[in-house]
């Protein structure tokens, strides 16, 4: 999707860059999110969650994976989040949801940090086994 809005002059608008919550770091394996909550309703679509609401294991073990690369800089988690989904692409706006001012203001300081150095994104990929 990335490489078809860089040849067309496109933006991409990221909806959900932090994988409903998961980024943020406050999930854990024993974390389980209730039947009210979009996150353990089950639905097809949600990737990082189970049918149970619980963080899917796969998911959790590549964060753990990648924690400290993202949070170099001084960054938190959400931030260094937000800086690899800007590093993949100068089109790419992410659009990270928010409960409280707080989580709305470490968002917005991730702009202070701008988009993951190119040999920190090489690091994560290595991390990730994608190169």
């Amino acid at each position: 999707m990335l490489a078809l809005c860089e040849r067309a002059g496109l933006a991409s608008i990221d909806r959900g860059p932090l994988a409903m919550g998961l980024l943020s770091g406050k999930f854990g394996p024993d974390s389980r999110l209730g039947r009210d909550d979009v996150r353990g309703s089950g639905a097809a679509w949600l990737t990082a969650f189970d049918a149970e609401g619980r963080p899917k294991p796969e998911f959790l073990d590549r964060l753990a994976a990648i924690r400290e690369a993202l949070t170099s800089d001084g960054r938190t988690l959400v931030q260094g989040a937000l800086g690899w989904i800007w590093a993949r692409s100068a089109r790419t706006v992410p659009i990270p949801g928010f409960k409280s001012v707080g989580q709305a203001e470490e968002n917005a300081g991730a702009l202070a940090h701008g988009p993951l150095p190119v040999e920190r994104m090489a690091e994560i990929d290595d991390l990730l086994g994608r190169s």
